[in-house]
């Protein structure tokens, strides 16, 4: 692994040719931070740079999505599925251990999605000639029957670009489909939203197209069409020494009021059961506005003589302001629940865990 001083030296210093780094880590927020801090600190004229690295299990949402309506929260919650926010526009993804990340950094001047692609595509056929892998005009790589195996989002700076895409090569398709399923009843917003695909792993291809060969396909054609050395660089984006300011960085990624908080407001109706999921059980109507990822209004209504008005109107008026997260109306209810024992304060209790469902 180059040490800091050399590595600082070959991503700042102009230099004919490319760099090819690997990412060492697989925490997605200091991965996102890696790809920050090369877009805005590498001297790229002349020398563009790939960038290879992997997470463990997360969903990223594109720059302008809502993180309610693309993925299950619950889910990856139960999961321990990260969810996180890149800055770049498009689509939601899910990233696992079987998924290989690519990101290629230029001037802005340089920008070319469509030739990374075909850098990818003709790397992928060099490994496996009968591979039939082609490109979209939206920026997908679809195996031959139609199933797509990479996505693609961008980032344009003043001087600096990147374009970054996903490859599919063994990850887990079962989870994938599940994360991702968000909601979309009931949810008005006017948030970007995912263009929903049918996916396949390049090894239900081609078992022999691990993510170590892939990888190392498409770092060689890098390096060849960019007169690169063929080596490929190892970096720790938790390396301070090496990329100054970068650990701020992950931890501002990996913050609530950027991964939620940037989602666009919107206006969630629904009748949720008391308690969750129980059969014929009693549904409270809810209508919530959030903004910023912060109630900014809300209405509940109960079915008549279930609960008193005043107790709802009362939980409602103290959601204003907080996060829309699960706990929070268990922690507005508090005092009244010292209030109330018996029937009303279970039905109360009830109704909190209700509405942590819906977060």
């Amino acid at each position: 692994m180059a040490g800091p001083a050399s590595l600082r030296g070959l991503l700042r210093a102009p230099a004919p040719g490319g760099l090819v780094l690997r990412s060492v880590s697989d925490d997605v927020y200091r991965n996102l931070a890696l790809e920050d801090w090369v877009h805005e600190h590498a001297d790229l004229e002349g020398r563009p740079v790939l960038l290879l690295w992997r997470n463990s299990p997360s969903v990223v949402v594109g720059r302008h999505q809502n993180a309610w309506r693309e993925c299950d929260l619950r889910l990856l919650r139960e999961r321990g599925v990260r969810l996180a926010r890149r800055k770049s526009g498009g689509g939601a993804v899910f990233h696992d251990l079987g998924n290989v990340n690519l990101t290629f950094f230029t001037t802005r001047r340089e920008h070319d999605r469509r030739a990374h692609l075909g850098l990818v595509a003709g790397a992928l056929r060099a490994l496996q000639p009968r591979l039939a892998v082609t490109a979209t005009e939206r920026g997908d790589l679809l195996l031959a029957d139609g199933r797509k195996v990479s996505g693609a989002a961008a980032r344009l700076g003043r001087t600096a670009a990147y374009h970054h895409c996903t490859l599919l090569c063994a990850a887990d398709r079962a989870l994938l489909a599940a994360v991702l399923a968000g909601r979309t009843e009931g949810l008005a917003c006017r948030a970007t939203r995912s263009v929903p695909a049918p996916v396949g792993n390049l090894r239900e291809a081609d078992p022999a197209l691990t993510w170590e060969r892939v990888a190392g396909a498409v770092a060689a054609a890098f390096a060849a069409a960019r007169r690169a050395p063929g080596d490929v660089v190892p970096v720790d984006p938790a390396d301070e020494a090496a990329f100054p300011g970068i650990g701020r960085g992950a931890r501002e990624l990996g913050a609530w009021d950027w991964v939620y908080g940037r989602s666009p407001p919107f206006r969630l109706r629904a009748d949720v059961p008391v308690p969750p999921g129980g059969p014929g059980a009693p549904r409270v109507g809810v209508d919530v506005a959030v903004r910023a990822g912060r109630v900014e209004a809300c209405r509940l209504r109960p079915p008549p003589a279930w609960l008193p008005a005043e107790l709802c109107d009362e939980l409602a008026a103290g959601l204003a302001g907080r996060r829309f997260r699960p706990g929070e109306a268990a922690r507005v209810a508090a005092p009244g629940l010292a209030r109330h024992d018996g029937e009303v304060g279970r039905r109360w209790s009830l109704l909190c865990r209700s509405l942590d469902a819906l977060m």
